[in-house]
């Protein structure tokens, strides 16, 4: 795994070089919109001509969605930062992956099936969290929203009708999350006992 590592290393270093240039553009634009540099400098000159080129497609997107042009340089940071962290969680997925699957091969047909158990059990866990911040940000018509509830109704609906209420928060996937990871403990224990 020595090429991903070093993917890692190298994309780390480029997104930390590429969000500190976003953030020079977001001050300096913000600072020639705001007013707080002349703008008939050489500095607000050199912005108009280089820096608002650049913002262009990210200020009429934020537009479209609604927000104010002066954000155009936050969102694009904003945009840098999120990218490149779940590039970096990509990488690291498929690196540890890859170790996961070698290992499991060694270990003949029980690695594997102990292997794809535990996929199961992730993609479980990870249609949980989806289907929690669905909640939370109103997206319940999307695919993926749908798909989450599709693969998490049969454990997280009886548990919510088991537990008591609580207003308005639904403490039903965080239960189900604890008993999926009980479970998948117990499971690998009994593979590998």
């Amino acid at each position: 795994m020595p090429i991903i590592d070093s993917a890692i290393s190298v994309l780390r270093i480029a997104l930390l070089v590429l969000g500190a240039v976003f953030l020079a553009i977001a001050v300096v634009d913000w600072a020639v919109r705001t007013r707080q540099i002349n703008p008939f400098s050489a500095v607000a000159r050199f912005c108009r001509r280089v820096i608002d080129p650049v913002l262009a497609p990210i200020e009429a997107r934020v537009v479209r969605a609604g927000g104010v042009p002066t954000q155009a340089p936050w969102w694009g940071l904003a945009a840098v930062v999120v990218i490149g962290v779940m590039l970096i969680v990509l990488l690291q997925w498929v690196r540890a992956t890859a170790l996961s699957f070698s290992f499991a091969a060694t270990q003949g047909g029980t690695g594997i099936a102990a292997l794809l158990l535990q996929w199961v059990f992730e993609l479980l866990k990870l249609a949980l969290i989806v289907r929690v911040i669905v909640s939370w940000i109103g997206m319940r018509y999307s695919w993926w929203a749908r798909l989450s509830h599709t693969l998490t109704d049969w454990i997280v609906k009886p548990i919510a009708r088991a537990l008591p209420s609580f207003g308005m928060i639904d403490f039903s996937p965080l239960v189900a999350y604890v008993l999926i990871y009980i479970v998948e403990i117990a499971a690998m224990r009994s593979i590998f006992g």
